[in-house]
C-alpha cells in the first residue's frame, strides 16, 4: 500500500472537494479513513489521538494475519493525479448556490447556475436538480399511497439529465463528479451496463469518491461481473473489493482485505465495523459483540451499524445490554432508522411485537428502502400469526434486495405456517442458495420434505447431513438424522447418529428428552447384536430417570441377566 503520508496527503484534498461538490456522506467516509490513519508518533498531539484510543487492542485480538507491506493483489499501486479545479476560489454565484443547496433548496441552487460552464458548476447544478426530482417523487409516493405504500412515481428530472450528462461525455467535457452522476441516473433509468461502464470512468479518474464505489458495487451482482471490471490498482480498490466481497457472501475474502487494509488504516472505526458485519454474517457473535463494545466506547455517539448490534444481543437474548442500546440511541437521535429499529428490537425481546412493529414502521417512513426493518417487520408479523402482513413485509424486502437471505427464509416460514409446504421450500431453496453456510436454513428445509404433502425423506436426511456439516448450534440435526433412519428401517446408520448425538450433548452438558431418546436406543441396539456391556452402561444410566423408561431399562437388565455369560446384577436396588 501507499504510504500513510500519501493516503493522508490525497484524503485531505479529496474531504474538501467532495464537501464542496455537497457530496456529504462520501467526505465523511474519507474524513473517517483520514481520522483512521495512524499518526507519526512525533507528531502525536491529544487533538490526534482522541479518536484512536483503543481500535488497536480489536485489531490485535482479531486479526489472523500479520499485514504485510505489499498489496493482496501482489501488484504496487498506480498514483492517481489530484484533481484540478476550474478555480482556486469560487465564484459568488456558486457560493450563494451552495447555500441554497445546503438548505435543501435544490431548485434555487439550479436556477442560480444555469448560466455557469464551470465543470464544478455543472455538476452542482445537475446534482442539485436530481435530488429536487427524489425529493418530489418522494412526496408523489406519500401522496398517492402513503408513507409505506408502493407507487409507480419517478424522478421526473432523469430524462433531461440524462441527455445532458450524455453530451457532455460525448464532448469530453464532463469531470469525474459527472461522470459519477451519469452513472447515478443511468442505474435508475434500467441502463445497468452503460452505468456500470460510466462510474468505472468515474472511480478510475477520481477514487476518492466512495458514493460512486458505492453505486458500481450495487451494480455488480456476481463475482463474474466483479472480475470483469478495468480498474486501476489505487489503494481505493481495496476497500471497494473488501465490500464488494462481503456484499457477494464471500465473507473469508472480505475479511483478510480488511486486515491487510488495517495495515494503514488501523484506527478506521469503518473497518472495524465491516470487520463485524463479516463476523456477524459468519455466525461469530461473541467476537460481534466485543468489537462493537469497542467502537461504542470509542465513538460513544454513533448510531450508523448499531442496528447489528442490536441484532446480536437480540439474538443472545441479552436484556439489559440491549436495554442500554436501546435507550443511548434513543437520547442520541431517535428519528434515526437505525435507533427505531434497535428499539423494535427491544420490544420484540419482551415479546411486546405489537409496539414492535409500531417502531419499524417509523423506521420504514424514515427510509422506506430500510432493508432490516421490512425484514424484521416480518418476523415480528410471523410471531403475531398474521401471515399476509408478513408475507407482504418479506416481499418488500426482496424487491430492494434479491439476495437478501433472510426475507427468502422469512417467506418460507410463512407459507410453511399456512400449509403449503411447496412453496415454503421454494423459499428455503432460495435462502439456503444465498447462504449455503447457514445450518438453520437447511433444517428448514429438511422439515418441509418431512411434511405429510412431500414425505421426501431422502431429502430431508441429505438437508440434515448438510445442516450437521455447518455447525448446526441448535443441534437439532443429528437427532433428526437418527430418528429418519430409524424410521427407515436401518438401525446401523441410526445407532451412528445416536452416539454422535449423545457425544455433543455430554460434551455440552445437556439433558433432556433427546438424552432419554438416544439412551433408549442405543441400549435396545447393543443388546440386538449382543453387544451387552455397551447395553448395560446405557441402561444403568437410564435408571437415572425417573419416567417410564427407568422401568424399559430395569426390564432390559433383567433379562440381558438371564442370558448366558451375563454378570448377575442386583437390579432391584435401583427401585426405590
Amino acid at each position: 500500500m501507499n504510504s500513510k503520508e500519501t493516503c493522508r496527503s490525497e484524503l485531505r484534498i479529496a474531504l474538501r472537494q467532495l464537501s464542496n461538490r455537497c457530496l456529504y456522506s462520501a467526505s465523511k467516509w474519507a474524513g473517517e479513513q483520514l481520522v483512521g490513519i495512524e499518526q507519526d508518533p512525533a507528531k502525536f498531539t491529544p487533538t490526534n489521538t482522541r479518536f484512536q484510543r483503543g481500535s488497536s487492542s480489536i485489531r490485535r485480538r482479531f486479526r489472523t494475519n500479520d499485514i504485510t507491506s505489499t498489496p493482496v493483489t501482489g501488484m504496487s499501486y498506480v498514483s492517481t493525479p489530484v484533481l484540478e479545479e476550474d478555480d482556486v476560489i469560487d465564484g459568488d454565484c456558486y457560493l450563494l448556490a451552495k447555500s441554497y443547496f445546503d438548505c435543501r433548496e435544490y431548485k434555487r441552487a439550479a436556477h442560480v447556475l444555469r448560466d455557469q460552464n464551470a465543470k464544478k458548476s455543472v455538476f452542482l447544478r445537475c446534482y442539485a436538480l436530481y435530488l429536487a426530482g427524489e425529493k418530489r417523487k418522494e412526496e408523489e409516493m406519500i401522496e398517492l399511497e402513503g408513507p409505506l405504500g408502493k407507487s409507480d412515481a419517478v424522478n421526473r428530472e432523469l430524462v433531461s439529465l440524462e441527455r445532458e450528462l450524455s453530451t457532455l461525455r460525448k464532448n469530453g467535457t464532463i469531470d469525474p463528479f459527472g461522470l459519477y452522476l451519469y452513472g447515478l441516473v443511468l442505474k435508475n433509468r434500467g441502463n445497468q451496463d452503460l452505468a456500470q461502464t460510466v462510474l468505472v470512468e468515474s472511480v478510475n479518474s477520481y477514487p476518492w469518491n466512495w458514493n460512486a464505489w458505492t453505486e458500481l458495487q450495487s451494480l455488480c451482482t456476481t463475482i463474474e461481473m466483479l472480475n470483469s471490471l478495468n480498474l486501476s490498482n489505487h489503494w481505493m480498490k481495496d476497500f471497494f473489493l473488501a465490500s464488494a466481497y462481503q456484499e457477494l457472501r464471500m465473507h473469508n475474502e472480505s475479511l483478510a482485505r480488511y486486515e491487510y487494509l488495517q495495515g494503514t488504516f488501523c484506527f478506521s472505526n469503518y473497518i472495524q465495523a465491516q470487520i463485524a458485519k463479516a463476523q456477524y454474517c459468519l455466525r461469530e457473535f461473541d467476537q460481534v459483540e466485543v468489537i462493537f463494545e469497542e467502537l461504542l466506547r470509542n465513538d460513544p455517539y454513533r448510531v450508523e451499524d448499531m442496528d447489528m448490534y442490536s441484532n446480536v444481543l437480540y439474538a443472545k437474548e441479552c436484556f439489559s445490554a440491549l436495554s442500554y442500546l436501546a435507550h443511548r440511541v434513543f437520547m442520541t437521535d431517535k428519528y434515526r432508522p437505525e435507533s427505531c429499529c434497535i428499539i423494535g428490537n427491544y420490544y420484540s425481546l419482551k415479546g411486546q411485537h405489537e409496539k414492535s412493529v409500531m417502531y419499524f414502521r417509523r423506521a420504514l417512513k424514515l427510509d422506506k428502502k430500510y432493508l432490516s426493518a421490512w425484514t424484521l417487520m416480518g418476523h415480528e408479523y410471523v410471531e403475531m400469526k398474521n401471515t399476509p402482513a408478513a408475507v407482504d413485509a418479506y416481499r418488500r424486502a426482496v424487491d430492494i434486495n434479491p439476495c437478501d437471505y433472510r426475507a427468502w427464509y422469512g417467506l418460507g416460514q410463512a407459507y410453511e405456517m399456512m400449509g403449503m409446504p411447496f412453496y415454503a421450500l421454494h423459499y428455503f431453496k432460495k435462502s439456503v442458495f444465498l447462504q449455503p453456510s447457514d445450518s438453520r436454513l437447511w433444517i428448514a428445509m429438511a422439515q418441509c420434505y418431512e411434511t405429510d404433502q412431500l414425505h421426501l425423506l431422502e431429502d430431508a436426511i441429505k438437508c440434515y447431513r448438510r445442516a450437521a456439516n455447518c455447525n448446526d448450534k441448535e443441534a437439532i440435526a443429528l437427532h433428526q438424522l437418527a430418528k429418519l433412519h430409524c424410521e427407515l428401517g436401518r438401525p446401523e446408520e441410526a445407532a451412528f447418529y445416536y452416539k454422535k448425538d449423545l457425544d455433543r450433548m455430554e460434551a455440552e452438558e445437556r439433558e433432556g428428552p433427546n438424552m432419554v431418546e438416544a439412551l433408549l436406543f442405543l441400549a435396545q441396539h447393543c443388546r440386538t447384536h449382543k453387544r451387552l456391556e455397551e447395553a448395560e452402561v446405557y441402561c444403568t444410566r437410564l435408571l437415572d430417570y425417573t419416567g417410564p423408561e427407568k422401568e424399559m431399562a430395569k426390564n432390559m437388565l433383567r433379562g440381558m441377566r438371564s442370558e448366558s455369560s451375563f454378570p448377575s446384577m442386583d437390579v432391584e436396588h435401583f427401585a426405590t
